[in-house]
């Protein structure tokens, strides 16, 4: 029997032009640039982390720069149609401020008696801010940053994944990853995590759009927490007797993973929490220059080369 996950560790997603990706989750929504490395299966690309003020497990939305491929991804089945981040319930109205004075669009509703603020990253991404009631957060704040710490972004609250039928998925979520049913309206299937606990959330909706197509302005991959790379071994025993095919236990650096395919076509990464991102550069200095595993130092003159051109996120671009 595997362990139960308690809930998101990062969201990494595919962005074009890697200035205005990082000027609008730096500048806009206030997260901290944690870290700048490259995709280690794919060293011309950038991967960008934002998160919290260390960069804390399930606070991290992370980023490959497609800048030179232009290839536009199509939102589907099998996608993850929007993620959430919690924001204190009574920063709403900063937050609408905030976003009208930037220029950026919203749509206000109501939601299992929360207030939610719908918007769209500059590639069309679809993010959610969820002033949530019964959430626990326990992120750090990033003192520097352009938001107020007492409304800054919490961490994830959750995802909403999209399948052209809900049954298969909700099978690993429940029989593999521990998520239990809480409640099902207007066909949003919600599912929390057994232990609790912040990013606890995973939504499952169904949509009759076809399947999607990756590229820029979808998401790539969901990660779920693993306390260890012993849990992991677990985690692999688990999705291979469900009938999928893990992946082995691959080194990030700032984390070890197991990727595997979910059945409604969804790649799950099951990630652990440690070393972190001080792994190499110091808490202060997170985010402050190109980071390489150890692997790839002796190609660095060669990678940076090939990287697009990138000043760094504009922490001020949206200050009000």
């Amino acid at each position: 029997m595997s362990p139960n996950t308690p809930g998101l560790h990062h969201v990494t997603a595919i962005a074009g032009d890697p200035q205005k990706n990082a000027d609008f989750y730096v500048g806009t929504l206030g997260l901290r640039f944690v870290k700048q490395t490259v995709n280690h299966d794919d060293t011309g690309t950038d991967h960008f982390y934002f998160g919290d003020g260390e960069g804390s497990p399930g606070t991290n939305i992370t980023f490959f720069p497609w800048a030179d491929q232009g290839r536009q991804g199509r939102f589907g089945a099998g996608q993850t149609q929007t993620t959430a981040y919690g924001i204190p319930t009574d920063s709403v109205d900063y937050w609408r401020d905030r976003l009208e004075s930037n220029g950026i669009e919203f749509e206000d509703e109501e939601r299992f008696d929360e207030t939610v603020l719908r918007i769209s990253d500059p590639d069309g991404i679809e993010l959610e801010l969820v002033a949530a009631t019964d959430a626990a957060f326990d992120a750090t704040p990033w003192e520097d940053g352009p938001v107020p710490t007492e409304y800054q972004l919490r961490g994830f609250y959750n995802v909403t994944l999209a399948v052209d039928d809900y049954g298969p998925t909700e099978t690993i979520l429940t029989d593999v990853l521990g998520y239990e049913l809480e409640v099902n309206v207007d066909g949003r299937h919600r599912y929390r995590s057994a232990t609790g606990g912040p990013g606890s959330i995973v939504d499952l909706v169904e949509t009759d759009a076809g399947r999607g197509q990756m590229g820029v302005g979808t998401v790539h991959h969901i990660a779920f927490k693993a306390e260890s790379v012993e849990e992991q071994e677990q985690w692999r025993k688990a999705f291979a007797d469900a009938g999928l095919a893990p992946s082995a236990v691959i080194d990030r650096k700032y984390f070890q993973s197991i990727y595997t395919r979910g059945p409604g076509g969804i790649l799950f990464e099951m990630a652990t929490t440690g070393p972190g991102f001080t792994e190499d550069e110091a808490l202060e200095e997170l985010g402050s220059r190109l980071t390489l595993p150890e692997r790839l130092e002796d190609e660095r003159e060669q990678i940076e080369a090939q990287l697009p051109e990138f000043d760094g996120p504009n922490v001020a671009s949206g200050e009000d």
